[in-house]
């Protein structure tokens, strides 16, 4: 099997990137007109930087705001109003949603794409897939296209004014990275371009989850005073660039399978996409049968900047024998990436594990507890 490392053509961080999208573009060799689709946050925060930077780039634009989920239709409404302004690139400006409906109406149309995420909450903006959701909230598919963006455009002075939670959800989606990546390695699977693994996917996938564990805490105290520090900095590119090219050049296991079976649970609706995984990902460590040292060190780390560790954490407080065994029927269905494990994945296994999880998180919570009192 032919290793296979993909990553998007540019990616561009630091404060007031937004200032230079139009140099950007041009230095790329793309042209407009361009349509942005973006989400309520970004138009309010860079409508006016966006009429600037693609004035003095000479490049027309129009803005679509988002309709809050990248659905198949909202990808044929995003598709057909590009058309209309008979655009040659497509801009994603937003959260993970907006950005994969982006990519989608880019794939569909054979146009160039950029990403730009306004907050970090996902390793989505330099992948070269989309998770599609039902009108419900359910994952419906992944599509997977021939190529990463052509430009991932990273604002730190917007993400460093954006709310802590979606920072948060980003590092629970990047936590679960590395120790996806390694189940994939060490099992020779493929990764999402159907290839093997390169050494430094591999390392890069290592790195994300060491720089967490180093700025996650400071990145979080960052956005609280709006700042775009050094920590943040540093912790923006892990969420969004490291975990991106680890997870997509050497692969994904359980806790993303997991996290697609919580979205069938409509009381983890209100629950980011990273919440949910850092959650699957404490429930693939139980079903790994990890070291203690291990979960310890990752509830430790999800406590300490706010991720969920127990099934209250994801809104499905005292779930029915009934409700966890319709999410792990979703998790384990043909082709699912739990499939990636070294073990033969039942819906039974993954019930006992998610219990697991939730007991090991319940007990973490408790042991804090009664350290606080003594």
């Amino acid at each position: 099997m032919l290793k296979v490392f993909c990553a998007p053509t540019r990616y561009t961080q630091g404060p007031q990137a937004t200032e230079q999208l139009g140099a950007e573009i041009r230095n790329l060799g793309l042209d407009g007109p361009a349509i942005i689709v973006a989400g309520s946050s970004a138009i309010r925060l860079l409508s006016a930087t966006w009429r600037r930077t693609f004035l003095e780039a000479g490049i027309k634009h129009q803005v679509l705001p988002f309709a809050g989920e990248c659905t198949a239709a909202e990808i044929r409404r995003g598709a057909e109003s590009a058309r209309a302004a008979h655009a040659r690139v497509v801009i994603g400006a937003g959260g993970g949603k907006v950005l994969d409906t982006a990519r989608a109406i880019a794939a569909d149309l054979s146009l160039p794409v950029i990403n730009c995420p306004t907050i970090a909450s996902s390793d989505a903006p330099c992948s070269a897939l989309s998770v599609i959701y039902t009108e419900a909230g359910a994952v419906e598919e992944y599509r997977i296209y021939r190529r990463n963006p052509d430009l991932v455009l990273v604002d730190t002075s917007i993400i460093a004014k954006s709310p802590v939670r979606p920072l948060v959800a980003g590092m629970g989606d990047a936590l679960a990275t590395w120790f996806e990546a390694r189940v994939c390695v060490e099992g020779g699977v493929k990764n999402m371009r159907g290839g093997a693994s390169t050494r430094s996917a591999l390392a890069l996938a290592e790195l994300c989850y060491k720089t967490l564990l180093a700025d996650g805490v400071a990145a979080v105290e960052a956005l609280h005073q709006q700042e775009a520090t050094d920590s943040l900095e540093r912790l923006v590119e892990a969420n969004t660039l490291l975990s991106g090219l680890g997870f997509e050049s050497s692969g994904l296991a359980a806790a993303h399978a997991i996290h697609n079976g919580l979205t069938t649970a409509p009381g983890t609706h209100d629950y980011m996409h990273g919440e949910k995984v850092a959650f699957g990902l404490i429930a693939q460590l139980m079903l790994e049968s990890q070291p203690q040292s291990v979960v310890d060190e990752v509830l430790a780390f999800s406590s300490s900047v706010g991720l969920p560790i127990t099934f209250a954490d994801i809104g499905i407080r005292e779930p029915s024998r009934e409700l966890l065994e319709t999410i792990a029927r979703r998790a384990t269905i043909p082709n699912e990436t739990i499939h990636n494990e070294p073990i033969t994945m039942t819906a039974e296994l993954v019930v006992e594990a998610m219990r697991a999880a939730d007991s090991a998180g319940s007990s973490f919570w408790q042991s804090i507890s009664r350290r606080n009192r003594s």
